[in-house]
C-alpha cells in the first residue's frame, strides 16, 4: 500500500485515493481480473495506470475514440510516464518507431483501438511483448445492451484465447446489472473482483424543462451564468453547428462538436474548450468520453436523449471537480416523434432493445418522484439507503425487455428530498385522476376481452378519444363501451397518462417495438375497487406574454420547420409566386411535427391537397426524410472512431 501511495504523490500529485481505488490498484497487482463500475470522475484511469508504473511490462489500454488517445497520452508523458498510443493519424515510420520501442519495453503504458488491437498481425508482434495487463476502458461498448455499442468491441472477447495468462480488467461509468453480467461474460473474466461505487454525484441538481423556444431558453440560461463552462447536447450536426453560431453571435464564444467536421477542426475546437478559450462547446453524443475537464458547470440536453446510460453519461461530464453544477434537459412530445423515427430504421433485433430505452428516458423526463433516487434505483441503487424499497415507481432497468415493466405499489409514500432535482425542490403539481385512470384501464381490459391480446398505446388512446381510423373499425373496437368516453382529452393527454399509469405499475408493456398493453394485477384492483388514483400536471413550459394566438405556436421540430421555408422559397422563386401560395407556414409546421414519410402520410397534413400532393410531395418528403437522416447517421457516428 505505501509503494502505492508513493507512486500516487510522485505521479499525480494526489496524497490520498478516492474511494474503492486502493483496492482495484491491490487486485490488479496481485494478477487477478477486475471489473470496476466507477462513476464519472470516479478516477477509473488511474486505475490501470498506476498498477502500470509499479511492476514490469507493458499495460494494453483499450480505448473507443481515437480522438481521446493523444490527451491521455499527452497527460501521461507531462507526469513522466512512459506512454504511448497508435492509431490511423500516424505516419508510417511514426508508428513503425513506436512499434519498435515496444519491442525493446520502452514504454509502460499502450494506448491502442479495439480494431487495431484485433488484427491478426498485430496480435501475432503483441506476443513478444512483456504484457503485465489488459485494461478495456469504456467497457460497455461491448454489450449489445450498453447504451454505446460498438460492433468492434465484441472482437475482444477473443484476447482470453490469445493471451490466456494476462489479467483483464474491464472499466465503465454507466452500466446496468445485465450489462455488468454480459461485459464479465463477454470479455471471460476470470473469477473478476467487481467493484462498484455508487452513481450518486451529490454535487449535481437534475432538472426538466418544458421545450418551448429552445434556442432562447438555452442562451437565457447560458447567459444568466456568464463565467461558467458548458456542454450543450444535441440530436443532430446541424443543430449542433447553427447553435454553435448563434451563440456566438449573440456574444457567447462556442465551438461546435460532432463526427461529421473535419479531424483537425474537431481536435482544435475540443482543445479550445478544455483550454476555456471557448466557454461553451455545442456537440453530439460523439463528444465527451474521456473527457477530463473539470470545471464544466453545466450540461444542457437540447433534444432527448436515447437512453438513461447516455444521459448518466452525459451529465456526468458536469461537476468533475465536485462543486455544485447543473443538468438540464429540454422535454417536448416532438421529440419523441423523431427519437422513433430513428429506432424504425435500426434492425429488428436492435429497435426491440432500442424501444424499451426509450420509454425509460420518457418515464424519467416525466416522472414527478425524485429524479436522483429514480436515476439510482435504475442502476440498481436505493437512495437514500434507508428509504424502504419499493417506495418509488422504479424505471425500468436494463431487464426491462424481460421483465416488460415494473410492477411498483399504487400507495405512494413520502419521500426524502435530495434537495438537489427541480421534482424536490419545486414539487409538481398533482390532480385526482381517478376518473381518466378508469376510462384507461377499462379500456385496455375491455380491448384485450375483445380480441384476447393487447394492443399497443396509440390504439388505446384512439379508442378513448373515438377515433375512426381502419385499425378500429376492422376490429369492431367502435362498438366498445370505452369507445369515445375520453373526447374530452387530447390525443397527447391520454398518452402521458396511460405512461403515467405504466410507471405506477398499473398497466404493464410487453416488449419490443408495439409494447402492447396489459393491466396488472393492482390495476385490476384498483379499477374494481375504485381506487382513487393521484396524477401529475404535465411539465409547463415557461410562461409567456399574453398574445393573439398563431400558426407559429404550433409545437414542432425548429430546425425542420426552417429547412421546409428554404424548400418553399426555393420552389415559390422558381415559380415566381408568393412562399404562401405553395404552402402556409401552419401546414410547414405539421409536416414538422408529424414528420411524414410517404405520400399517404404527406397527404394527412392539414392544407395538402391532391394537386399539392402531386407536385410537392416528392421534394418536402425528401427534405423531411434528408434532416431525419442527419440525426440518425449522428446517432452511429461515434462507432466510426
Amino acid at each position: 500500500m505505501m509503494q502505492s501511495l508513493l507512486a500516487l504523490k510522485k505521479y499525480f500529485g494526489y496524497d490520498a485515493f478516492r474511494p474503492l481505488q486502493q483496492e482495484i490498484i491491490d487486485d490488479a497487482l496481485a494478477n487477478r481480473d477486475v471489473f470496476a463500475l466507477l462513476p464519472t470522475g470516479g478516477g477509473k484511469s488511474l486505475c490501470f495506470q498506476l498498477p502500470a508504473l509499479l511492476r514490469d511490462g507493458v499495460t494494453i489500454v483499450v480505448s473507443p475514440l481515437i480522438a481521446l488517445m493523444k490527451d491521455q497520452v499527452d497527460a501521461l508523458r507531462t507526469s513522466g510516464i512512459a506512454a504511448t498510443f497508435l492509431n490511423s493519424t500516424l505516419a508510417g515510420n511514426e508508428a513503425r518507431e513506436r512499434l519498435r520501442g515496444l519491442d525493446r519495453n520502452q514504454f509502460r503504458l499502450l494506448y491502442v483501438a479495439p480494431e487495431r488491437l484485433m488484427m491478426e498481425n498485430f496480435l501475432e508482434r503483441a506476443l513478444n511483448w512483456n504484457i503485465a495487463q489488459i485494461a478495456i476502458d469504456e467497457a460497455h461498448c461491448i454489450s449489445e445492451w450498453g447504451h454505446d455499442f460498438r460492433p468492434e468491441y465484441r472482437e475482444l472477447k477473443k484476447l482470453r484465447t490469445h493471451f490466456p495468462d494476462v489479467p483483464i480488467m474491464a472499466l465503465t461509468a454507466t452500466a446496468t446489472e445485465r450489462v455488468r453480467d454480459d461485459i464479465i461474460k463477454q470479455l471471460k473474466l476470470r473469477d473478476p473482483c467487481c467493484y462498484f461505487a455508487s452513481f450518486n454525484r451529490p454535487n449535481l441538481t437534475y432538472r426538466v424543462v418544458a421545450k418551448s423556444s429552445a434556442y432562447q431558453q438555452v442562451l437565457e440560461f447560458i447567459r444568466a451564468r456568464p463565467n461558467e463552462s458548458g456542454i450543450v447536447y444535441c440530436a443532430s450536426r446541424k443543430s449542433t453547428d447553427a447553435l454553435a453560431e448563434k451563440l456566438t453571435k449573440d456574444g457567447i464564444k462556442a465551438l461546435p462538436y460532432h463526427a461529421g467536421m473535419e479531424p483537425r477542426e474537431r481536435t482544435r475546437n475540443q482543445e479550445a474548450f478544455l483550454r476555456d478559450d471557448a466557454r461553451v462547446i455545442t456537440a453530439t453524443i460523439a463528444f465527451g468520453m474521456g473527457i477530463n475537464k473539470p470545471n464544466v458547470r453545466f450540461v444542457i440536453h437540447h433534444d432527448l436523449p436515447k437512453n438513461i446510460e447516455g444521459y448518466y453519461q452525459e451529465t456526468g461530464r458536469a461537476g468533475r471537480d465536485g462543486l455544485p453544477s447543473e443538468c438540464v434537459l429540454l422535454f417536448s412530445v416532438g421529440d419523441v416523434v423523431k427519437q422513433r423515427r430513428f429506432i424504425e430504421e435500426k434492425s429488428e433485433s436492435e429497435q426491440r432493445i432500442a424501444h424499451e430505452q426509450l420509454r425509460t428516458m420518457i418515464a424519467y423526463a416525466e416522472t414527478r418522484h425524485c429524479r436522483r433516487a429514480t436515476l439510482l434505483q435504475y442502476f440498481g441503487e436505493s437512495w437514500p439507503p434507508s428509504v424502504e424499497a419499493g417506495v418509488l415507481p422504479a424505471l425500468a432497468s436494463g431487464y426491462a425487455a424481460d421483465t416488460a415493466a415494473t410492477t411498483a405499489p399504487t400507495m405512494e409514500r413520502r419521500e426524502i428530498s435530495c434537495n438537489g432535482c427541480d421534482n424536490c425542490l419545486e414539487p409538481r403539481e398533482t390532480f385526482d385522476g381517478t376518473i381518466a385512470a378508469q376510462k384507461f384501464l377499462s379500456c385496455v381490459h375491455r380491448v384485450q376481452a375483445k380480441q384476447g391480446f393487447g394492443f399497443g398505446l396509440n390504439h388505446i388512446v384512439e379508442v378513448l378519444i373515438g377515433g375512426t381510423n381502419d385499425a378500429i373499425k376492422k376490429r369492431g373496437h367502435d362498438q366498445l363501451s370505452t369507445f369515445g368516453i375520453g373526447a374530452d382529452l387530447k390525443r397527447e393527454q391520454w398518452q402521458k397518462i396511460g405512461r403515467e399509469l405504466l410507471r405506477l405499475g398499473l398497466v404493464e408493456a410487453a416488449p419490443g417495438k408495439f409494447a402492447t398493453l396489459n393491466v396488472t394485477e393492482a390495476g385490476m384492483m384498483a379499477l374494481r375497487r375504485r381506487t382513487p388514483i393521484t396524477l401529475t400536471k404535465p411539465i409547463e413550459a415557461p410562461a409567456k406574454k399574453v398574445r393573439i394566438p398563431r400558426a407559429g405556436e404550433i409545437e414542432c421540430d425548429e430546425e425542420l420547420f426552417e429547412r421546409l421555408r428554404g424548400l418553399r422559397r426555393k420552389i415559390a422563386d422558381e415559380r415566381d409566386v408568393p412562399a404562401y401560395i405553395i404552402f402556409s407556414d401552419a401546414t410547414l409546421r405539421e409536416m414538422a411535427r408529424a414528420c411524414p414519410q410517404s405520400k399517404s402520410e404527406f397527404a394527412q397534413i392539414a392544407g395538402v391537397g391532391q394537386q399539392k400532393l402531386k407536385e410537392f410531395a416528392e421534394p418536402f418528403l425528401a427534405e423531411i426524410g434528408e434532416h431525419l437522416r442527419s440525426g440518425s447517421a449522428m446517432a452511429s457516428s461515434s462507432r466510426t472512431f
